[in-house]
């Protein structure tokens, strides 16, 4: 679906079309995590908290094909590139992090390790505002669960 996606989010009047509906469920409360190459950039820039989630391209294919489970290691890697080719180099909305993003490597990390990294990393803790969020660990449950909330400001007042 990512092909495709990125393929899609060329075209000037899908992107506007879903530009006011991520946004419009972005400021619904109690507010929400979102993910996508701009949504930092584009879609909520004024986000409290922004992770720019990122890996090698070879850790990504390895990743890919081990959840695609046939496709070959070749193919998915030289459609990772392509798509962070085409994103990176379009007009509108291109493939970057925000200016203000926590960068977060998880090229070595394992998915546990990559959300515990997010989670407790100092800068996401110190731009959630008083009272706008928490982040909690339940170390009881095996792997351990992580809820991340945040409220959003509402748009109206």
């Amino acid at each position: 679906m990512g092909a495709a996606a990125s393929i899609v989010a060329v075209v000037p009047e899908v992107r506007s079309a879903l530009l006011s509906l991520q946004r419009d469920f972005a400021r619904k409360q109690p507010g929400a995590v979102l993910d996508g190459r701009d949504i930092g950039t584009v879609v909520c820039p004024d986000a409290d908290v922004k992770l720019y989630v990122t890996a090698s391209p070879e850790v990504r294919a390895a990743r890919r094909q081990k959840e695609l489970g046939a496709a070959s290691y070749a193919e998915v890697l030289a459609e990772i590139r392509a798509r962070d080719l085409r994103d990176s180099q379009r007009a509108t909305a291109p493939l970057l992090p925000a200016k203000d993003a926590v960068i977060l490597d998880t090229s070595e990390l394992d998915i546990a390790a990559a959300v515990e990294a997010a989670c407790w990393h100092d800068e996401v803790a110190e731009q959630l505002p008083s009272g706008m969020g928490a982040v909690t660990r339940d170390a009881t449950t095996t792997p351990p669960t992580y809820v991340i909330a945040v409220s959003w400001a509402s748009q109206e007042g």
